[in-house]
């Protein structure tokens, strides 16, 4: 019986030995406590963001949060075009083209109804001076408040003035105390007074502050140089110009669903001729392209082209004579080579037209070749790093890629500025919401192009033309923005996030 309690205690001594090594990596407390690239990401976009975007940032967040987002179907111009369109037409999707083109009139018809109301109000003339309309009009009000056979005098009106000088009342005397009395009750006003638990956070500060290590969080986070650039170039002044100019091209052919409808297209399928009927892809990943102001016979190039869509779009306006498709990563060129394959197919009509190539872009000087370049630069990519851990740039094995995109991005855009020609038109995009990433770029890349080149650049403001795209796309306004666009996530218009900045060499 004794040897039956030993066993049992020496069992409960293992037991509790067992408890006290803690659990697994896979145990669910575990994991509970940590914090994945994607909590990180979250973390950061709210101490960030917020401060940006204020009351819209909530709205922002909760449809980038959303599982699946809007995307749009680029026909394909290279297969059974007209039996894609009218497949499309009856799940409900709407040519955008057309969408645009409605809005553009309404607003017309909207602007000339206006004037003419405008021009047609009719204009009163005064035969008498003012001074006897009013009296005359004081005179009558009176009226009222007497009887019918009562006739009240107009001097009755004026005021009697009996010569002597006005009243004046006089002045209190003032009690005076000694100066300990008003410190004991005075009121401090901490209006102005930046509480350490309030404001910026730690992470957001990975965007402004120049620092060689921050400590604040479970890493240290090297210097990046492109702080100093942007303080730097905040006093450079950037022409920019009112341009109203936007359209689309007459074979693009890209259909949505309203703003609200949340359908889905179903996957794209091959046609009679081998190759994929549509292309999915954000919504407002198409802008960039449209901003481009595409001719027949550009010579565009896509510095930065991977996956593809891009590309493909500028492809199917049917329009540039050569495109070229950049990448850095064999993975990414082969990204392109894979959607080439699969929506071109072996069809010889962009034989010697189309080239992909792998190069790093801030190397390409390949100078006035190109007319219309495609800046689509690396980013924090906001919406893909809120769903996947895999290949974030939140991780802590790539904060100090992370601190240094900015630079690495304006680098790209600068060597685009330095290629163009006269003329020649650069379109700077990304998919992230961050001013740093967007206007901040833009600003440091002008500017060391300037200095260096002396070439004198002008940012073409289209928001006026994108105005009739409101019926579908939420625009961020009056946010700061003064270089380019930013497409805001909504829940009822969930594309992007997507910035594009319009920029044209004058000489």
């Amino acid at each position: 019986m004794r040897q039956g309690f030993d066993l049992l205690r020496v069992r409960n001594i293992l037991w509790s030995c067992r408890r006290c090594r803690g659990h697994g990596p896979d145990h669910w407390s575990v994991l509970k406590k940590k914090r994945t690239a994607k909590d990180k990401a979250l973390e950061h976009f709210n101490d960030f963001y917020a401060t940006v975007y204020g009351d819209v940032w909530p709205n922002i967040r909760y449809a980038m949060l959303k599982k699946s987002h809007k995307y749009v179907a680029v026909v394909n111009n290279f297969s059974d075009t007209q039996e894609i369109v009218q497949k499309l037409q009856l799940q409900g999707a709407m040519d955008l083209k057309e969408l645009y083109e409605v809005s553009k009139r309404s607003k017309v018809e909207r602007d000339k109804k206006k004037e003419r109301l405008e021009t047609e109000k009719p204009v009163y003339k005064m035969s008498l001076p003012m001074e006897d309309v009013l009296e005359k009009k004081t005179y009558s009000e009176l009226k009222t408040l007497f009887p019918d056979n009562y006739e009240p005098s107009m001097k009755a009106l004026e005021q009697e003035d009996d010569g002597l000088p006005p009243k004046v009342e006089p002045l209190e005397p003032v009690q005076l105390r000694p100066l300990e009395e008003d410190l004991a009750v005075a009121q401090l006003d901490e209006s102005r007074i930046i509480k350490p638990d309030t404001g910026i956070s730690a992470s957001s500060l990975y965007e402004y502050i120049p620092a060689t290590k921050l400590k604040g969080l479970e890493d240290y986070v090297l210097e990046s140089e492109h702080y100093g650039y942007y303080s730097k170039s905040a006093d450079f002044e950037i022409n920019v110009e009112q341009d109203s100019r936007f359209s689309f091209p007459e074979h693009l052919k890209v259909f949505t669903f309203d703003a609200g409808n949340d359908s889905t297209f179903p996957s794209p399928r091959r046609g009679s001729t081998g190759v994929f009927d549509y292309y999915l892809m954000d919504g407002g990943s198409v802008l960039p392209v449209l901003a481009l102001d595409l001719r027949p016979g550009d010579v565009v190039l896509d510095m930065c082209a991977a996956p593809g869509g891009k590309s493909l779009i500028a492809l199917q306006t049917l329009l540039p004579s050569m495109l070229v498709a950049n990448d850095l990563k064999m993975q990414r060129v082969n990204m392109i080579n894979d959607v080439v394959d699969e929506y071109l197919g072996d069809l010889d009509v962009w034989t010697g037209k189309l080239f992909v190539t792998q190069q790093d872009a801030r190397l390409i000087e390949d100078r006035n070749v190109y007319n219309k370049i495609l800046v689509d630069v690396p980013c924090t990519t906001d919406r893909h790093n809120l769903h996947n851990d895999d290949s974030n740039i939140f991780s802590p094995t790539r904060i100090k890629e992370r601190l240094q995109l900015p630079e690495y991005q304006s680098s790209i855009l600068q060597q685009a500025l330095k290629i163009v020609p006269v003329g020649g038109t650069v379109v700077y995009s990304t998919c992230s919401l961050s001013p740093i990433q967007n206007d901040g770029v833009v600003q440091m890349a002008l500017k060391k192009n300037w200095e260096e080149t002396r070439s004198v650049m002008v940012v073409k403001d289209i928001k006026e033309g994108l105005g009739p795209l409101r019926v579908i796309y939420k625009f961020a306004e009056d946010f700061g923005f003064k270089y380019g666009t930013v497409v805001l996530p909504t829940k009822k218009s969930n594309f992007g996030p997507t910035y594009f900045s319009k920029i044209v060499r004058m000489h």
